[in-house]
């Protein structure tokens, strides 16, 4: 169990940091770039705890799968994104796919 909280964590950083790479304007502002590289290797380390206790493909899929949908979540309740009807049912199935995938693996 203890993977999959370092998992989560992981794909939460993902989100911060993939959100944060924005703030950055290709790394031309400090703060946010100190806060980006914070968060990627942060999100790195807790993914490398994960594999411990879970496949590589499954740690993976479920990590790119939490920060894809939560930068989308960001951009559209923080940077105007559009949030039409297809977009949300298509985050909906990858949420639906990263359930799945720790439903078989358990």
């Amino acid at each position: 169990m203890t993977a999959w909280i370092y998992l989560i964590a992981a794909g939460l950083f993902e989100v911060l940091f993939a959100s944060t790479l924005k703030l950055t304007e290709n790394f031309t502002k400090l703060v946010p770039t100190i806060a980006f590289l914070v968060f990627a290797a942060t999100s790195f380390y807790l993914l490398t705890k994960a594999l411990e206790g879970i496949p590589m493909g499954t740690a993976y899929a479920v990590w790119t799968g939490i920060g894809a949908v939560g930068t989308v979540l960001v951009g559209i309740f923080f940077y105007n994104e559009p949030s039409s009807i297809l977009r949300l049912f298509f985050i909906s199935t990858l949420v639906i796919s990263i359930v799945g995938l720790k439903v078989v693996s358990s």
